[in-house]
């Protein structure tokens, strides 16, 4: 069962969840969200369960008390803060979304922590085009209009079949969201303006798988693509593209997790008798 906790250490308070048993650190650094997923503890915990016998997994929530101007960058060194205050090292870090970005940035700045890296539908420079969804999303977020926001959320990471099938847990979530929370969600989102980190991912010292999704309406396959453009001249660097996913393939994709166990693990043979979509 996974175990929540709070860790407060130079004024930062950060939620986080933690499950496994392995003596290896995973560590995953969720999306853009628009409630904390550490709510969700059992349910990530089920889909990451792959993982158990290898590894001990930690996830990390956005920490709690933050400023209208809150940063990528100060993201990541706050993650590290909290990694450091647990005694965590040698991980193995796996960043979704923003998340991804979170992750990039603490792989260029405190390589001697990161043992290997796994990007998942990610972007290291975010350009204007790319932001289209996510300034949609932070201007229903500023009018309050919470059905909007989440349905559109929904809408947009998910493909159509499973959007369709979880349109009431939308609604819900909407009904649920309170002011603090519509704030947190626009500040973390503004903070993907002006990222970029194109010119020092030759600073990631480690392996880097990246995966990424070919029609994937909120950063685009182009992202994924100009990681690979930076990174694809390394042997220790590994790309996988998905179809019909969606952004959130790293939710839907059946192999999704094993394709991330068997780089983490560096070998196929450990993991394949691992049934297919686990």
């Amino acid at each position: 069962m996974a175990i929540a906790g709070i860790i407060q250490k130079n004024g930062i308070e950060m939620e986080y969840c933690k499950f496994g048993r392995g003596d290896k650190v995973f560590v995953i650094l969720p999306g853009l969200s628009i409630k904390s997923v550490i709510g969700s503890k059992d349910i990530i915990e089920k889909n990451y369960s792959i993982m158990n016998d290898y590894f001990t997994t930690y996830v990390f929530d956005r920490r709690k008390n933050i400023t209208d101007e809150y940063s990528i960058t100060d993201m990541a060194d706050d993650t590290v803060t909290v990694m450091k205050e647990l005694g965590l090292n040698s991980i193995y870090l796996f960043g979704a979304s923003q998340g991804g970005m979170i992750a990039m940035s603490i792989a260029i700045k405190y390589p001697e922590l990161v043992n290997k890296v796994i990007l998942g539908s990610s972007s290291a420079h975010v350009k204007p085009g790319q932001r289209k969804v996510v300034e949609r999303w932070i201007h229903l977020a500023e009018l309050k209009d919470r059905d909007g926001l989440c349905q559109e959320y929904g809408k947009e990471i998910y493909p159509p079949a499973i959007y369709e099938q979880g349109k009431k847990f939308f609604s819900d979530m909407a009904k649920d969201l309170s002011d603090e929370e519509l704030e947190r969600f626009v500040i973390f989102a503004k903070s993907m303006r002006g990222f970029d980190v194109t010119d020092e991912l030759n600073k990631i010292k480690c392996p880097v798988l990246a995966l990424g999704v070919f029609e994937d309406p909120v950063l685009d396959s182009d992202a994924t693509m100009e990681i690979a453009e930076n990174l694809d001249f390394r042997d220790d660097f590994e790309l996988f593209m998905y179809i019909g996913y969606g952004h959130a393939a790293f939710d839907t994709a059946p192999d999704y997790k094993k394709r991330m166990l068997d780089f983490l693990l560096k070998t196929n043979s450990i993991s394949e008798n691992i049934e297919e979509g686990l």
